[in-house]
C-alpha cells in the first residue's frame, strides 16, 4: 500500500492526468481506509495509538484533497499528500502500540473523535495547502510562471479560506463537545492540560484568521503564517502529546 501511494505520487509529478492515476489513487485510500478500520475498530472497541492516529489524520487529508480538489487540480499538492500517506503506513506499521479508549461503544464519543479527526484532516489540507501557496508566491516574485497548471492564487486563497472555515468549524464542535460532555466523555471533569492549551489556542489563532479575513481582508503571507501556526499548535496538542508519550516515554 505504502508502494502505491508512492507510484502514484511519483506519476502525479510527471503525469499527472494518466488514467492510471485516477485509478489507484482511490484504490490506495480505499484500502488505506480498510487498514485503519481494522486496526481502530478490528477487536469491538476504539484502539488509539500513535501509528494509527497520524495514519488516520494523513489518510483523511488525502481523501479530503481528493474529493476538494476536483474542480481545481494541483498535482504538486496532491503528489505531497499521496506521500506523507505511503509514510504514514509505515509509521503504523511501524509503531504498533496501541490503547482502548474507556466507554469507546458510547454515541457522543465516537462523534466526538470522528468530529476531531475531520477537523484536523480539513486543518492538515489547509497547512499543506498554504504552504505551497507560500511556494508559489515565491515563484511568482522571482518571475517565473506557475507551474503544474496551478490555478491563480486568488483562486487558491478562496480555496484556502473555505477550508478553513469547514475546519474550524468542525474544531469548534470537538472542543466544545469536550467542555461541555468531558465528564460523560472521558470519565473526569475537563482537565486543563497542555493538549488542552494548545487545542484552544491553535482554535483562537484559527479564529483569529477568520475574523481578520472579515473584518480587516487579511489575506497573503499574513493568512498563511496564522494557517500554519494555528496547525503546528493543533498537531503538538493531540500527535506531539502522543509521541511524546508513546515513542518517547513509552507510557
Amino acid at each position: 500500500m505504502s508502494a502505491l501511494y508512492g507510484w502514484v505520487a511519483w506519476r502525479l509529478r510527471h503525469a499527472p492526468n494518466a488514467p492510471s492515476v485516477r485509478v489507484l489513487l482511490p484504490l490506495a485510500l480505499l484500502a488505506h481506509g480498510v487498514l485503519i478500520y481494522h486496526s481502530t475498530l478490528g477487536q469491538g472497541d476504539i484502539r488509539l495509538g500513535f501509528g494509527n492516529s497520524l495514519s488516520t489524520i494523513l489518510w483523511l487529508t488525502a481523501l479530503a484533497y481528493w474529493l476538494a480538489s476536483r474542480g481545481a487540480p494541483l498535482a504538486r499538492l496532491q503528489s505531497w499528500v499521496s506521500g506523507l500517506a505511503a509514510v504514514s503506513v509505515l509509521v503504523m506499521a511501524f509503531f504498533t502500540a496501541t490503547h482502548a479508549i474507556p466507554d469507546s461503544q458510547a454515541l457522543a464519543l465516537r462523534l466526538h473523535l470522528v468530529v476531531s479527526f475531520l477537523a484536523y484532516g480539513l486543518l492538515a489540507v489547509a497547512a499543506l495547502h498554504a504552504v505551497l501557496m507560500t511556494m508559489l508566491e515565491k515563484q511568482l516574485h522571482r518571475g517565473a510562471l506557475m507551474q503544474d497548471g496551478a490555478p491563480p492564487l486568488l483562486t487558491l486563497e478562496a480555496m484556502l479560506f473555505r477550508t478553513i472555515g469547514l475546519g474550524f468549524a468542525l474544531l469548534t464542535l470537538a472542543l466544545f463537545s469536550g467542555v461541555f460532555f468531558s465528564e460523560e466523555l472521558f470519565g473526569s471533569a475537563l482537565q486543563f492540560s497542555h493538549k488542552t492549551v494548545l487545542a484552544i489556542l491553535s482554535w483562537l489563532v484559527f479564529g483569529g484568521l477568520l475574523l481578520g479575513r472579515h473584518f480587516r481582508g487579511w489575506r497573503g503571507r499574513t493568512a498563511l503564517y496564522w494557517t500554519i501556526t494555528g496547525f503546528i499548535l493543533l498537531l503538538l496538542a493531540y500527535l506531539g502529546t502522543q509521541f511524546v508519550l508513546e515513542v518517547v516515554l513509552r507510557r
